[in-house]
């Protein structure tokens, strides 16, 4: 398997290039399209022009949880605990749901002034009435922490995290979140909770555009993809084969798999929806040659493995496995890497913002559309285009 140098992911970026703040209107952003070597310089607005009629949007439906908590000590100090995922990250929903004690696995701003042993506290208001929130310091790992919190009264733990937590914006947006980023720093297609980050590729949809859309026939599927911190990681190793991929689990509904089964053509919206979409046809070769679902992607296996069958056939497979055991949704965890030499199955158009130098993502766009993400990101840039996740937004069809 050829290796690259993470280097070769690299390009400048100035800090003014990063946009701080969303634009007052979510379509007003910029679209730049690129096919075949061709770059076009539209605007979100105009995105249904972009596409064939009849094609299928592919959506991520995650919602960013308020998962930043900043607790006080007595002597004034502040400890900030960024929620990353519960002990046992398959059960997002359950502890969410939960109304008694939760472990989750944390990142914590000012660890060192937090003793063994000491209860931090938060006094909230949720539903009109008084709530304590406590957090005791249980474990350290290599990369995070293991924190229990509880709370009184009893309350599902997701509106003790409403009333408590704060939106967790990049850590490149040098600012406090404000009380607009709680609903520009989610997209309109949000329903499942369970991201630490926004799918930010959908940031720019508005009601307008879904009715162009809609007017030729296009339509959308959801999946679910809770997007972790690790996708802000950045890579430390010189090769990008020395990098280890976080896991994220999805989830995808029987009748999202039909969509996808019966879809002619598979526009994915941000890079999330695409590793989930690349996923499950993966699962599906993964599962025919078990005999048994399977729900496991690891980092290199795709390109391990033989591509027996067709998109359709594949995620055929999966569909068969859930309707045998009587189940609706499909539950999963992808570490999938995209990097060049990948052999997409898919999706033959991406709607993509403009990602971080020498990042898994940038390596995805290269994967995608060949060298010339190079000309597409210096464009980008002499273009006066915003960037990262409140930046301007393009329109990549998958290089043949």
């Amino acid at each position: 398997m050829t290796d690259f140098p993470i280097s070769a992911f690299d390009y400048p970026l100035p800090d003014d290039r990063i946009a701080a703040f969303p634009l007052a209107e979510r379509d007003a952003s910029r679209l730049l399209v690129w096919e075949s070597g061709k770059i076009s310089d539209r605007h979100f607005h105009n995105l249904a022009e972009e596409l064939p009629g009849g094609a299928t949007l592919v959506v991520n439906d995650t919602r960013v949880i308020e998962a930043r908590i900043f607790f006080q000590k007595a002597s004034g100090g502040i400890i900030e605990l960024f929620l990353l995922e519960p002990q046992q990250p398959a059960e997002m929903t359950a502890a969410l749901q939960s109304e008694g004690p939760v472990q989750w696995r944390c990142l914590i701003g000012g660890a060192s002034k937090w003793k063994a042993g000491q209860v931090l506290t938060k006094t909230l208001t949720v539903q009109g009435a008084d709530c304590v929130l406590e957090a005791r310091f249980v474990s350290k790992e290599p990369d995070e922490f293991i924190v229990d919190l509880r709370w009184a009264p009893p309350l599902p733990f997701a509106e003790v995290l409403h009333a408590a937590g704060a939106i967790p914006l990049p850590p490149y947006i040098r600012r406090a979140a404000e009380g607009a980023d709680a609903e520009r720093y989610q997209t309109i297609f949000a329903r499942q909770q369970g991201s630490v980050a926004a799918p930010t590729a959908a940031l720019h949809f508005t009601p307008r555009v879904l009715e162009a859309l809609e007017a030729k026939s296009i339509r959308r599927t959801p999946v679910t993809l809770n997007v972790g911190a690790g996708t802000f990681k950045p890579v430390k190793s010189d090769t990008i084969g020395g990098h280890p991929m976080h896991g994220e689990y999805f989830s995808v509904m029987a009748s999202s798999l039909r969509e996808l089964v019966d879809a002619t053509r598979l526009v994915a919206v941000g890079t999330t929806s695409l590793r989930t979409l690349e996923s499950l046809y993966w699962l599906g070769v993964k599962t025919a040659a078990a005999g048994m679902l399977q729900t496991e992607l690891g980092q290199w296996e795709a390109y391990e493995l033989e591509t027996p069958f067709s998109y359709r056939d594949s995620l055929t497979v999966l569909l068969r496995e859930l309707e045998k055991n009587g189940w609706n949704e499909l539950h999963g965890r992808t570490s999938l890497l995209i990097r060049p030499g990948y052999r997409f199955q898919s999706a033959e158009a991406l709607l993509t913002n403009f990602h971080q130098p020498k990042s898994t993502l940038v390596c995805l766009v290269a994967a995608f559309i060949g060298e010339d993400w190079r000309r597409v990101y210096t464009h980008a840039l002499e273009q006066g285009y915003r960037f990262l996740s409140y930046g301007d937004s393009s329109l990549l069809w998958r290089k043949s």
